[in-house]
């Protein structure tokens, strides 16, 4: 069974980054504008040294989003700690494919609150919308 499409925002964007990759998982990626700058190497490279790949930095982006969107959720006075997994898996038909694990901690709340409260956070951040197809994401080629 398909899923619907994913919505299209309601308002102009109040942020936008812009990512560049010239070279692939073996090189460099940047944020346009003198942003941040880092070398990527393959996970599965034997010579990673100072280097990133995709994984570490989805799982960067989605534990920081949830652990804000816990924050929020949570209320002030309560201390969140957030952990997220992503990991790498060659798929039968060919290629790659991640998988996302996350962990919520909501320091001093009962954990049948802290179960409700993960779904809210969930729910709330962008990164955990994007990764399950309700955000609206596309690719195009341009010439």
């Amino acid at each position: 069974m398909s899923q619907p499409p994913a919505p299209h925002p309601a308002s102009e964007p109040l942020f936008t980054a812009v990512a560049i990759n010239t070279e692939g998982i073996d090189g460099e990626s940047f944020v346009e504008g003198g942003g941040l700058r880092v070398a990527v190497a393959s996970p599965t490279s034997p010579d990673r040294a100072e280097t990133t790949n995709p994984e570490e930095l989805l799982a960067l982006s989605w534990v920081t989003c949830l652990n804000a969107a816990a924050r929020v959720v949570a209320g002030p006075g309560v201390d969140v700690e957030a952990r997220s997994e992503i990991s790498l898996h060659a798929r039968a038909e060919g290629g790659f494919e991640f998988a996302g694990r996350a962990e919520l901690r909501f320091v001093g709340v009962p954990l049948e609150e802290a179960h409700a409260l993960a779904a809210a956070a969930h729910e709330r951040c962008p990164v955990s919308r994007m990764l399950s197809g309700r955000s609206a994401v596309r690719v195009t080629a341009v010439a």
